[in-house]
């Protein structure tokens, strides 16, 4: 395996990155979704087995309010903590007006704050409900027109709250809900049986959400229905979802529910209980609704007793340190696995770790980002230095190298002998430029990962103009880096492309540099090509995370530095290449 080869199996995998989900588009676009029928109150259709947890949204003709009138329209308790801000609406029980308060839109300090769920009756309704289901349609349940009654009216962390409902046929219903100091609520649901009959009863638990939203499209980040059933990670595109119509997993513990890049909600049930879970579709009127639902085995509840049952919705950032800490205190199993580390996570979620104690630390993710990659390069420190050696050596040989090509050009057997004599006869390693990019890409798309998939890095400040590391670099080389009279996004979208700023060329300069100091390629055909790999490089990692970008430079630099002084520290000519004749 020569440098050349190298170099183009690097341009090919990142060229592959970006264009993967562009030939997936073109060539392989999504199916038709099936129609379902819909209820007349809007509610996904009762499947043919007992799994019918029934609402998922309003009426499917009703013309959506504006959000502040849907969130008007019914009475509500107040929902408020440090992280959250919202309200629970006492018609239906839905949990369906947040807003994460530690969160904003952009990196603007006025920006809105992220709105996660909304009400049936908005523009896009997005919210969790529990209820209780039963085969025997004569029993009144209760359902989304149900108004509750509250026990109070605030809800918050350390005050939790009561709604109750009757009947009137026997049958008390409450539901307590508790709120931690972060995003996760739990809820238990009670029977009670005042009547002469027993009951059998099904507690459910559902999240509904309308539209599908906008997705980034790119292939290693997952956006979508989420779960893990007996103790195995499922992910499902919309895509896949409008296919199907209906996915069904049964299973003791784990969790499952909707999940953005950043965002999740999602239902946890009581980990000693086995139930039953669906993820549905329904796309009638081009209005297309999803929903994650788990229905509890049926109990009986006889005259004169009572019957509860605890589950939990978590809606709120995903926060690695917090769905630990909920997996961990609540036994919800591979709850940090909504956090998307991707197949190669025995690698991402170390880096992950590294950076945020790191970060706790020094205050600076992006400083952490560059201790961290001192951290890798002094840990490959000896396999690197010797490949170094090799190179240093490599490059020493050119002068000897290009005589041999002038003696026996024209035999390539005795060519490639000769060669091989002489690498045995110098200690020298033809594959020693591998090494250092070899160690390197591991590193690259695992830090790759972390910066698109982890919120601690959303929006995380640097230095100077750098302000969210998980964006692109901000500056561009088309506006002369912001000093002539127009922004870039007013662009034309291909023109977009091309745009560079400060560190993406900068990455490409110390690309340009190390470069120098490599053995060149004998053929001045493949010389010139290697010339222009760090410009063809500057555009293709352009538009990726400035975080990225500070990372590859930095290790850049420190391999040159490196670099360097092995190559002083051997008498090899720095900034020149030596002559066949040695003149």
């Amino acid at each position: 395996m020569d440098q050349k080869n190298l170099i183009l199996a690097v341009v090919l995998s990142v060229t592959i990155l970006l264009g993967f989900q562009l030939v997936q588009e073109i060539f392989f676009p999504p199916p038709e979704a099936p129609q379902q029928a819909v209820s007349s109150d809007g509610s996904l259709p009762p499947s043919a087995d007992p799994l019918t947890p029934g609402v998922a949204g309003e009426s499917a003709g009703a013309e959506a309010l504006n959000r502040g009138e849907a969130i008007e329209a019914n009475p509500r308790i107040e929902i408020s903590s440090g992280r959250l801000s919202g309200s629970l609406s006492l018609k239906g029980g839905r949990i369906d007006d947040l807003t994460l308060t530690t969160y904003r839109e952009t990196i603007e300090p006025d920006s809105p704050n992220i709105t996660l769920l909304s009400p049936p009756d908005s523009p896009d309704p997005y919210y969790a409900n529990f209820g209780w289901s039963s085969v025997d349609k004569s029993v009144q349940l209760p359902s989304s027109e149900t108004t509750w009654q509250p026990a109070s009216d605030v809800l918050k962390p350390g005050k939790s709250t009561v709604l109750n409902w009757d009947n009137g046929q026997g049958l008390t219903f409450e539901r307590e809900v508790e709120l931690s100091d972060g995003y996760l609520f739990t809820v238990t649901q009670r029977v009670t049986n005042n009547g002469e009959q027993s009951v059998t009863l099904s507690p459910y638990g559902l999240i509904s959400r309308t539209n599908t939203p906008d997705v980034t499209g790119f292939y290693v980040l997952h956006e979508g229905p989420i779960g893990v059933f007996d103790g195995t990670l499922n992910e499902y595109d919309y895509d896949d979802l409008q296919d199907s119509g209906t996915i069904k997993h049964d299973t003791t513990g784990g969790w499952l529910g909707i999940t953005d890049i950043y965002w999740l909600v999602a239902l946890a049930p009581d980990n000693q209980q086995r139930v039953s879970t669906r993820f549905v579709h329904d796309g009638r009127n081009g209005i297309d609704k999803y929903q994650a639902d788990m229905l509890y085995e049926a109990v009986t509840v006889a005259p004169g007793d009572s019957f509860e049952i605890t589950s939990r919705v978590f809606a709120g950032a995903k926060e690695v340190l917090m769905l630990a800490d909920y997996r961990d205190r609540y036994g919800i199993k591979d709850f940090e696995k909504a956090v998307d580390f991707g197949i190669f996570w025995f690698l991402t979620e170390p880096l992950f770790y590294a950076l945020h104690w790191i970060f706790e630390i020094v205050g600076n993710f992006g400083v952490a980002i560059l201790i961290v990659t001192v951290c890798v390069k002094a840990f490959f420190f000896p396999l690197a230095n010797k490949s170094y050696v090799s190179m240093a050596k490599m490059k020493k040989l050119q002068p000897k190298m290009v005589e041999l090509r002038e003696r026996f050009g024209e035999d390539k057997q005795r060519l490639n002998q000769e060669m091989m004599a002489l690498y045995k006869r110098e200690g020298a390693n033809p594959l020693s430029g591998c090494l250092p990019i070899l160690v390197q890409i591991p590193v690259f798309f695992a830090l790759y990962k972390v910066l698109l998939t982890n919120i601690e890095m959303r929006h995380a400040p640097f230095f100077g103009w750098i302000q969210d590391l998980s964006a692109p670099d901000p500056t561009s080389w088309i506006n002369g880096f912001g000093l002539l009279p127009w922004s870039v996004p007013e662009l034309d979208p291909i023109l977009l492309t091309f745009s560079i700023g400060v560190w993406p060329i900068l990455m490409g300069l110390t690309m340009f540099l190390q470069q120098k100091l490599n053995p060149p390629p004998p053929d001045p055909v493949q010389a010139k090509i290697f010339m222009f790999l760090p410009l063809v490089f500057t555009f293709l990692l352009g538009r990726f995370a400035a975080g990225l970008v500070i990372y590859w430079t930095w290790n850049n630099l420190l391999s040159i530095l490196q670099q360097y002084f092995i190559m002083r520290r051997a008498g090899v000519p720095i900034g020149r290449q030596p002559s066949p004749k040695g003149e």
